[in-house]
This record gives structure tokens, C-alpha cells and sequence, in this order.
């Protein structure tokens, strides 16, 4: 690893082959300073990160990949939807998106490792990938970073060039519960047994959800990600103190960042491990909450597309949604409002006109309800959905379109 400056990364940058691919730290870990850099200095590249943010570069010349679409890349017309499983992206590295750049935001060095902090993901793979074929791994070392263990430690010899910034995180808002949010996290909370393991997402049903545990114990956390509320059960000490906190990026408050530097508690695992099935099963009552956009009377769910188009992709639901059923105990949940406020239409439909993204969950949860779902006929699943969930004046047509399919 050499340590350089940033003038001799340009001329590194400059000499790339014509249209390099650079896989980058994603979600909330961009490293800016990089990204700058290659925009100044490459003429056309391809941009490669899960969950890219407003702020990353955008000109002709740039084209944008991602397996998961976040707001910095949604909707835009130089963008390449990968639809994979994110459990699977790795192979996707290995044999068909082979990196020539990897771009990292890091800690800075502690003895002879650096950590990739908040952010590790798909990026151990990716730099492998990019080792094994003379891609170059470049490290902004960020005086901000938590150093993180686990997957997180890239040794220096995995490293080609390393500068060195001081570069503000980005740091989670509060969220807003509303009474509709609140009511959804209430409901599932009180299905959640202690001793359980959870995997949330990020939004005000998993907030809601957890502030809904404060009566709970022994509770562990086995997630692709995790913010401001499990460091609450932390304080709470709601957690399981002997098992250690599993997840795979991070993202919240200062505070947050803070509790995880030099954290033994906290693992951070690459996604292949964090996500893949057989080892969620493993976990003792493994419980996935995961949000859709809608919800069909055959427990389809959309949680990827808008009229038609993407919106954000698999992301981890469907690797925790299989390895929850497969645990010992486990439930999986997706949840969601029953009414569409902007559109000003049900959630809960007759069958899904747009792209299936996860099927066969436990349990479906709206403000009105819990539908059980898995252990049912499809008959009684639909009668649950819309006696239980769905907003109360399109029951009857639900019921009208359930006769029709067969279902009543």
C-alpha cells in the first residue's frame, strides 16, 4: 500500500484503460473525495455502488449500475438496474461486473489494517474481485470512520493506494413516527417473543417497531442493517449482552458512530454471509420485518418497482424473508399503510400488476391488523388479508375480486 497524495491519485486516475467500471462504497459511506477525484479526472466511467446518494457525480460520460437504486440514481436515464439478490452480488463480480477500480471509505490505519467502518456490504468481494484481475483498490482513509471488526479489517497488502481525508459521515435524521407507523410497529411488536433475533430495515416501521420492545429481553440482532434504535435496546439492555450484533451497514446518528468505534460488540460481515439464508435459519428465532409498496391477495409483494419502473430493487427481504421461515421459530413480516395518501389508493390489491419482488411471508401487517399468511390455504390467506389489513372501504371489492380469482 502506498500513501499518496491526491495530486499523484489524479495522475493514477488518468492512466486507467478508456471506460473503467469503479465499484465504490455505497448507502451512506460514499467516499467523496474519491468520487470527485475520478470525476475530474476520467473522461467516461461506469458507476458502480448500492443505494448511491444525491451528491455522487453526474455528467455525460458517467453511466451508473446498482443492484439496489437509491435516491442519487432513481429515474435517471444513464442508469443500468441489476435485479439480483444481494446475497448474490459477489458472483456477479466474479464473473460478469468485474471491477477495475475499487473506490473505499475507511478508517484510518490501525497498525497494519484499515476498517471499512459503517459501510462493508459487497465491498470485501469486490475488491477481491479486483485483485484477482490487476484492478487497482483505492482507500480514502477518513479521519470520521469507526474503526469496525469482522469483515470490516482490510489489511494493508489489499490496498494499492491509500489517502488520507477528514470527511464529515452522513448522519441519519430523526424519524418521524406517525399515529399510522406507530399503530403497524405496535402490532408486530407484540408478536416478538423474547430471546428473539431481528433484522429491520430503515424507515419508521422498524423505529416503531423497536420502541414497541422495551418490555422484551435477551433479544439479538442479525441484520443488513441497523441504526439509532438497537443502540436504544443496547441502553435499555434488552439486548442478549453474550451474543454479539451481526449486520452489515450501518447508518445514523453521531452518536451511533461513536458507541460503534473500537465496538467488539458489533461483528461487521460482508453480505454473502450476513444474507444468506442458511445462516439467518441458523438463528434462534429469527425474525425479518421488511416493508413493501404493496401487497396482492396471494401474499405477492412489491417492494421494488413504481408504475412499472424501479424504485429500489431486492435488497435483503428476500434473502431474510426464506431464512426466517427456515428458523426454528422464525417469522417474517412485511409490512405496510393499507392507503396510499399521495396516490390515494389501497396498498392491499386483487393481484399484483407490476413485478413480484417477495412472496410467502408470515405474516402481512397494516394499522388494522396482522394477517397470517404462511400455514394457510391460499383461500384462508386471502380471507385474511382482506378481513384483517386492508383499508375497510375496499373489502368489498377485494371480496368481489377474490371470488373471481376462485379465492371465496
Amino acid at each position: 500500500m502506498r500513501v499518496i497524495s491526491t495530486e499523484q491519485l489524479k495522475s493514477i486516475l488518468s492512466s486507467l484503460p478508456a471506460n473503467p467500471r469503479i465499484v465504490s462504497s455505497g448507502n451512506f459511506a460514499t467516499p467523496k473525495t474519491l468520487l470527485s477525484l475520478a470525476d475530474a479526472c476520467i473522461s467516461e466511467f461506469k458507476l458502480h455502488m448500492l443505494n448511491g446518494q444525491p451528491g455522487i457525480p453526474d455528467r455525460e460520460g458517467i453511466s451508473y449500475e446498482t443492484a439496489f437504486v437509491g435516491a442519487g440514481m432513481r429515474r435517471h436515464p444513464r442508469l443500468n438496474y441489476i435485479p439480483t439478490r444481494l446475497s448474490l452480488l459477489p458472483v456477479l463480480y466474479r464473473d460478469h461486473y468485474r471491477p477495475d477500480v475499487v473506490m473505499l471509505n475507511t478508517s484510518l490505519p490501525r497498525f497494519d489494517t484499515v476498517s471499512l467502518g459503517t459501510e462493508v456490504n459487497i465491498l470485501p468481494a469486490a475488491i477481491e474481485a479486483a485483485r484477482a484481475r490487476d484492478g487497482i483498490v483505492i482507500a480514502q482513509a477518513n479521519a470520521q470512520m469507526p474503526y469496525t471488526y469482522g469483515d470490516a479489517q482490510i489489511y494493508e497488502n489489499e490496498i494499492d493506494y491509500l489517502v488520507e481525508v477528514d470527511e464529515p459521515l452522513a448522519v441519519k435524521p430523526p424519524t418521524v413516527l406517525n399515529d399510522t407507523a406507530r399503530e403497524i410497529g405496535s402490532r408486530i411488536a407484540a408478536l416478538i417473543e423474547d430471546n428473539s433475533t431481528l433484522q429491520l430495515g430503515i424507515g419508521a416501521v422498524p423505529d416503531a417497531v423497536l420502541a414497541g420492545l422495551t418490555q422484551r429481553k435477551g433479544l439479538r440482532i442479525w441484520t443488513e442493517m441497523f441504526s439509532d434504535g438497537v443502540l436504544d435496546l443496547h441502553k435499555a439492555g434488552i439486548l442478549d449482552d453474550e451474543i454479539l450484533l451481526t449486520a452489515s451497514f450501518i447508518f445514523g446518528s453521531q452518536e451511533l458512530y461513536e458507541w460503534l468505534n473500537l465496538n467488539r460488540k458489533v461483528r461487521m460481515m460482508r453480505t454473502e454471509r450476513t444474507n444468506d439464508p442458511s445462516q439467518i435459519a441458523r438463528q434462534a428465532k429469527m425474525t425479518s420485518i421488511n416493508a413493501a409498496l404493496e401487497i396482492d391477495l396471494f401474499d405477492q409483494a412489491n417492494a421494488s418497482h413504481v408504475r412499472g419502473e424501479i424504485y429500489s430493487g431486492f435488497g435483503g427481504s428476500t434473502d431474510f424473508i426464506v431464512g426466517s421461515l427456515h428458523s426454528r421459530g422464525g417469522q417474517s413480516f412485511m409490512a405496510l399503510p393499507s392507503w396510499h395518501p399521495k396516490a390515494n389508493v389501497s396498498t392491499i390489491v386483487p393481484r399484483l400488476a407490476t413485478n413480484v419482488t417477495s412472496f410467502q411471508h408470515s405474516h402481512v401487517a397494516t394499522e388494522y391488523g396482522i394477517a397470517n399468511c404462511f400455514g394457510h390455504s391460499q383461500n384462508e390467506q386471502a380471507r385474511n388479508i382482506i378481513e384483517n389489513v386492508a383499508h375497510p372501504d375496499v373489502r368489498d371489492s377485494l371480496r368481489e375480486k377474490a371470488t373471481e380469482f376462485g379465492l371465496l
